[in-house]
């Protein structure tokens, strides 16, 4: 059984200089792989180290919302030229945080955009990051090419806003968030989608899945959320796993002997 995570943070500040122990430990509980995302140009540079360091760690980079005020085209010409790296396997976490609001609105859209397009000229998908953004996030995903996908993160839409982004080139990824007990529109989403079109996550070191909720989050615990998702589609573990895992690899263009 293989399962990979497809955003997580071993860039972040509490996995410094212990990434090989989490990498490991995700070892030991069938998560192969993962994604490193970055934000911001320190957790990019951190995403293409560790990628570098680890053949079984990718980078994803770029912008995100909080650093949209940031972006100039002296950000984006490094951005292209760090995206050369054949590690980088997409361009995240973009997008838009209306609950923050560090970046304005329209500099967020306008960033956004812009990071979608040098996606597409790059022919990489874009990893998205939406809170209480989910019309402008959508209305912006559906006038983009997305010839190369986008990947929705953490989703925590409910099964109205599923129906609609189902409709674009978009696969949704799962994290802890499903498995809480309270989360239960995102349960629904997690219910209702075909197995081509999602994938599980961590976003560690945040949103720990149960049954370690309350704890530091880390990449390997991925497998809980796909344990969650299996339990509430009522399959194996084992369906989830192959499933996402393969989601993964087609999405990334990755090759699963790899890993």
């Amino acid at each position: 059984m293989k399962i990979f995570d497809n955003h997580t943070h071993l860039n972040d500040a509490p996995f410094k200089g212990k990434e090989a122990e989490y990498v490991k430990r995700a070892a030991d509980l069938d998560v192969v792989g993962m994604n490193c995302a970055g934000q911001d140009p320190q957790m990019n540079l951190d995403a293409l180290k560790l990628a570098s360091e680890f053949a079984n760690v990718k980078a994803i980079i770029g912008y995100c919302p909080d650093v949209a005020k940031d972006y100039d085209q002296k950000a984006e010409d490094l951005l292209v030229e760090q995206c050369q790296n054949d590690q980088v396997v997409a361009i995240g976490e973009i997008g838009l945080d209306y609950y923050w609001d560090e970046s304005p609105r329209d500099v967020q859209q306008d960033v956004f955009r812009r990071q979608i397009e040098v996606a597409h000229d790059l022919k990489l998908p874009v990893n998205v990051h939406t809170r209480d953004a989910f019309a402008d996030c959508y209305q912006i995903l559906k006038e983009a090419n997305l010839e190369y996908g986008a990947v929705l993160h953490s989703y925590n839409g409910g099964p109205e806003w599923t129906e609609k982004f189902a409709d674009l080139n978009v696969t949704f990824s799962f994290s802890g968030v499903v498995s809480f007990k309270k989360a239960l529109e995102v349960q629904e989403s997690a219910k209702m989608l075909p197995l081509d079109r999602f994938m599980v996550e961590t976003d560690a070191p945040f949103l720990t899945p149960v049954p370690y909720r309350g704890r530091q989050n880390e990449p390997g615990y991925v497998r809980y959320v796909a344990e969650a998702i299996a339990k509430l589609r009522g399959v194996d573990l084992e369906v989830i796993a192959d499933a996402t895992f393969a989601n993964a690899m087609r999405v990334y263009g990755l090759n699963a002997e790899e890993f």
